[in-house]
């Protein structure tokens, strides 16, 4: 029995690949075809149904594939709110170097995008509410690491992960699991072992619907630790839920008739953009899991789009994709796709981040990865609600 997981060092190598890459290698190599200089872009020609933006993540391990390899990388800032057909990074080196590194790049690409990309729209819709990323249950262990770091960056305020800190430099949040409670048999009792138990800096944010109402469970553990509680966390399953929202408006009511207009609701269990929207004005806080961990797809695909010919770059690709090396410019809100030469009096997206297969320069932190994010996706906010007016 083991693990069927890659290690780093397999995946650098390519061993973890499709095989028509290694054929196609071996059968360029046979026929002495060894010098290909192609300039290969990676894009999304489509997003999400419903989606007009994704979030560039991952270019922190990709970079890391191709280090040592003599290629130039040119990217998207991680963290770059990207539209489709826009390049989010190119390779310029010898093919042969490269191509059998297109599943693990864009593997890591994709996956990473597609779970940054939902996080930041589901913190788009409560930008003012706390969202703490709970999903690692739902992933396999190996990709942990990677997983909370996406999450994070595409703008959750707290990731659940023990190893959070030392990765991301973010201390690990989370409550409790109702096996607490089932553990000791008695709420109150396991209130009482968490308060006793944990590191007096972690929040007191206390499960309330493991044995009775939730009303009365909040009331319990509000009389229980008084100034103490900071907050109380909802979990209540689908099958008990009935209307959550009202749920929700019964407990905080009952907390307020009592002098308990302080303590926090967070709220968790299989939430949703839908939820989040309709529950926002009611909450503090969401836990959220497997609707970020396991999203809807950032569809990248990878294409060569130039190939140097007798002393020159020549645009080529196949069908359906635009041939040709590209810049975008972002002009305020609004993106334009031009040839790599042009030149705008705007800000230049793609940047140069590899040069013969060695860093131009330092990398951002995940923490700053995020502020981009929250930038951005409030700047479409903000820009979105005056066009509504």
């Amino acid at each position: 029995m083991k693990l069927h997981i890659a290690t780093a060092q397999e995946i650098k190598e390519g061993k973890i690949t499709d095989i028509y890459f290694e054929r196609t290698s071996k059968a360029l190599e046979k026929a002495g075809i060894t010098e290909i200089k192609v300039r290969m872009e990676f894009h999304s020609y489509g997003l999400p149904q419903g989606y007009e933006w994704g979030v560039f993540a991952g270019l922190e391990e990709a970079l890391y594939l191709l280090e040592g390899i003599n290629v130039n990388v040119y990217a998207m800032d991680e963290g770059t709110l990207f539209r489709e057909i826009e390049p989010v990074m190119v390779i310029e080196g010898n093919y042969l170097d490269f191509g059998v590194l297109e599943t693990a790049l864009l593997g890591v690409l994709r996956h990473a995008s597609s779970i940054s990309t939902k996080a930041a729209r589901i913190k788009s819709l409560a930008i003012d509410k706390q969202m703490i990323f709970f999903g690692l249950r739902s992933v396999h262990p190996a990709i942990a690491p990677m997983v909370d770091r996406s999450a994070y960056i595409g703008g959750m305020d707290g990731v659940s992960g023990a190893f959070s800190e030392r990765e991301l430099g973010v201390k690990p949040s989370g409550t409790m699991p109702h096996a607490l409670m089932l553990a000791v048999g008695d709420n109150v009792e396991a209130w009482k072992i968490f308060d006793s138990g944990v590191d007096p800096d972690v929040p007191r944010i206390l499960l309330v619907d493991t044995f009775e109402d939730e009303r009365t469970e909040a009331l319990k553990a509000a009389q229980l630790l008084g100034n103490k509680l900071y907050g109380i966390r909802l979990d209540t399953p689908s099958s008990r839920r009935g209307n959550f929202k009202k749920i929700i408006q019964e407990v905080r009511w009952t907390l307020s008739l009592h002098g308990f207009n302080n303590v926090k609701i967070i709220v968790s269990g299989g939430l949703d953009e839908a939820q989040v929207s309709e529950l926002r004005d009611w909450v503090d806080g969401f836990g959220i899991g497997t609707s970020v961990a396991f999203p809807e797809s950032v569809d990248f695909s990878a294409d060569i789009v130039e190939k140097y010919i007798n002393g020159k770059w020549v645009p080529m690709t196949k069908r359906g994709k635009w041939p040709g090396f590209k810049q975008v410019y972002r002009c305020g809100t609004e993106d334009r796709i031009v040839p790599w030469d042009t030149k705008m009096e705007c800000e230049p997206l793609l940047k140069k981040y590899m040069e013969g297969g060695k860093l131009t320069g330092d990398l951002p932190s995940p923490s700053e990865i995020r502020s981009k994010v929250l930038s951005q996706i409030a700047q479409l906010t903000k820009t979105q609600s005056k066009n509504e007016k």
